[in-house]
């Protein structure tokens, strides 16, 4: 019998960990990148004795296919992309391949914000109860890798619109939403709708015995929600006690309502500071439970878990100025998140590439709070004409060195200097990782 013949687009970690799974589970494997291939990943390829191409693609190649995998980072209204689906030739993400080749029990958390802080959160309580769980997905190696070179029980995954956009029988067991806000719009025709569709894909396959944990305070969530034909069991969290079933907050408590029982676990020793950090404990925590994780197991390592880097990452305080590091945010509302959570005037470092964004929902906090912008990116015209009326000193700079050192000298004591971006981070930078460790390094050379 002849291999089936895959086609892989993109060598970056989603690529290189689905080739070393389908060459385990006997597939004729091709990948092919537009741009150029990482020696490291040339060096595994060639390893598997696996063909490649970068710097372009060989049509003719890739439509002999029988299934492609596309990375989460290729558009789907490239050239390329419109001719493999008008060839009739099934297109699946790396979540959807990897997920027929496990049987361990997935939990799939997705959102605009929070995602992150919710994924390594509901991993750190199910790992520390004891259970064999892997965390994959937009973190750390890929999902596809993980499925060929572990055995895990338990995955947690933390899930993008863009993997979920080429599911097909992709069901976890248990679904997180944490909120939907506007966020790659680029990518979905400036349509908040089809992101929002995109976003709820995760329970498209979800049966009766699986489990839905949303974010009972988002209302475009919610909105969506009642818009869906679904059979799965919801589970709400957030700060209203609810009917029946959810996840609920008072004082110093998370309290989790099921049947006609209630468990309480203290928070008063949790970490992370802020309304959105206390949703995404909710969450996470909601999720140990359907797992069965004690009580004290939960509260222990709620005490325990110590964030995120580069999410509201109190960094330095130097002349008694703090330095926080939020250049995980992405996207406005992040933004909002890190600007909410100070208490002092602010020096903002923003800027980068911009996703459609739409800053008006920050205009109150930047009145109450922003003494100056320094704007960090190629591109800052957007930027400069939203926040020009309300905030006086406005700079323009093209590395993050020259921007941490404007901002030191602007900043007066007790005031907060907040790299919180609210936009992507690939004009200037590998990734938000290395945007973050340069802005680190900055302050630190201070």
């Amino acid at each position: 019998m002849m291999a089936e013949k895959l086609v892989i687009l993109g060598g970056g970690e989603s690529g290189i960990g689905t080739a070393i799974l389908a060459v385990k589970e006997g597939f004729d494997v091709f990948l092919s990148d537009a741009g150029s291939i990482s020696d490291q990943i040339k060096a595994e390829l060639i390893k598997l004795g696996i063909h490649f191409e970068e710097g372009g693609h060989d049509l003719e190649r890739i439509l002999q296919a029988s299934l492609v995998m596309k990375s989460p980072g290729i558009p789907d209204h490239i050239d390329l992309m419109r001719q493999v689906r008008s060839s009739g030739i099934k297109v699946v993400s790396e979540i959807e391949f990897a997920s027929r080749f496990t049987s361990a029990t997935l939990i799939g958390i997705t959102g605009s914000n929070g995602k992150t802080t919710t994924t390594l959160l509901t991993h750190y309580l199910l790992k520390e109860s004891g259970i064999n769980a892997g965390i994959a997905g937009n973190i750390g190696y890929s999902f596809a890798r993980q499925v060929a070179e572990t055995d895990r029980d338990v995955y947690v995954l933390e899930i993008s619109s863009f993997q979920l956009d080429d599911i097909h029988k992709f069901k976890p067991e248990v679904a997180v939403i944490t909120n939907i806000t506007p966020d790659h719009l680029d990518r979905y025709e400036n349509d908040f709708s089809k992101y929002v569709a995109s976003k709820l894909r995760i329970i498209e396959n979800q049966t009766s015995n699986q489990f839905l944990v949303f974010n009972s305070e988002d209302p475009v969530l919610l909105e969506a929600l009642n818009t869906v034909n679904t059979s799965v069991s919801k589970i709400p969290f957030g700060f209203q006690k609810p009917s029946n079933h959810g996840t609920y907050t008072t004082d110093d408590h998370i309290i989790v309502q099921r049947d006609k029982s209630n468990t309480m676990i203290q928070t008063n020793q949790f970490q992370l500071k802020g309304r959105h950090n206390l949703l995404n404990a909710m969450a996470a925590v909601s999720v140990a439970q359907l797992l069965e994780v004690s009580k004290d197991s939960i509260r222990e390592s709620l005490t325990s878990f110590r964030g995120v880097p580069h999410r509201l990452e109190h960094f330095l305080k130097i002349q008694n100025v703090n330095y926080i590091n939020d250049s995980k945010a992405t996207n406005v509302n992040a933004t909002y998140y890190a600007l909410d959570s100070v208490r002092s005037q602010v020096v903002w470092i923003a800027g980068g590439v911009d996703k459609g964004n739409d800053y008006s929902a920050l205009m109150p906090l930047v009145r109450e709070k922003v003494k100056a912008i320094v704007c960090l990116g190629v591109d800052n015209a957007k930027l400069l004409e939203v926040f020009s009326p309300v905030v006086e000193i406005i700079i323009e700079t093209q590395s993050v060195d020259e921007a941490v050192k404007i901002a030191h000298k602007i900043a007066n004591k007790k005031e907060t200097v907040l790299l919180s971006p609210a936009c992507a981070s690939f004009d200037l930078f590998k990734n938000y990782e290395d945007r973050g460790n340069q802005f680190k390094q900055a302050v630190r050379n201070l």
